[in-house]
């Protein structure tokens, strides 16, 4: 799926990492947009929003999104 480069800030390469990463961590989890969703406790559309760039995720969704996945969210940011 292809990040779209819309949207304040989106066309920022370490934001579109960041949001790649958590991309790649769901589908190597073996889920589904659906399915992620359901174990955050949003709507599929949350989930497509952010992974396509129509939508940014703030700095609480973004360490929800990465735990749930079973990333660190420090790491990450750090890595950029």
């Amino acid at each position: 799926m292809e990040i779209r480069a819309h949207g304040k800030g989106f066309g920022d390469d370490r934001y579109r990492a960041l949001v790649t990463a958590l991309l790649d961590a769901r589908k190597a989890a073996g889920l589904t947009q659906a399915e992620f969703a359901r174990a955050l406790g949003r709507r599929q559309q949350f989930v497509s929003l952010y992974e396509t760039g129509e939508r940014r995720l703030d700095v609480v969704e973004f360490c929800d999104v990465a735990r749930q996945l079973g990333l660190d969210p420090a790491s990450l940011i750090a890595a950029l």
